[in-house]
């Protein structure tokens, strides 16, 4: 039986993705990643190398719990259209980082949605 290594195919899926999808001042990218503790969302303007804005259950600002579920999952959807609107972004390219679009990122996304980033 073969050994399945997740995060090796995770990163391949990733990879995969990463070739049709990049950001622009314009239309940046929005990357998300889930570790087992803490979820993180970035706003990144792949031209010029330049992370425009960034929420996670780790800033301090946020008062989030450090937990990777759906519910921490949309509150930093949320933040992350607050600050992407605050630095004059509302339209972004979605870069699910190889996550299976499912409970967390699509928890993560609709709330994104919802608080007015479009994509």
């Amino acid at each position: 039986m073969a050994y399945i290594n997740r995060k090796k195919n995770r990163r391949r899926v990733h990879n995969r993705i990463r070739k049709k999808v990049s950001g622009s001042a314009a239309r940046p990218r929005l990357a998300v990643h889930f570790s087992n503790k803490n979820v993180y969302a970035q706003l990144i303007d792949d031209d010029s190398g330049k992370t425009l804005a960034s929420a996670s259950t780790k800033d301090r600002k946020g008062g989030l719990a450090s937990s990777a579920n759906a519910e921490t999952a949309a509150k930093v959807g949320k933040m992350i259209a607050e600050r992407g609107k605050s630095a004059g972004v509302d339209t972004v390219v979605f870069d699910r980082g190889g996550f299976l679009y499912s409970n967390k990122v699509k928890a993560l996304a609709d709330a994104a949605r919802e608080a007015g980033l479009q994509f």
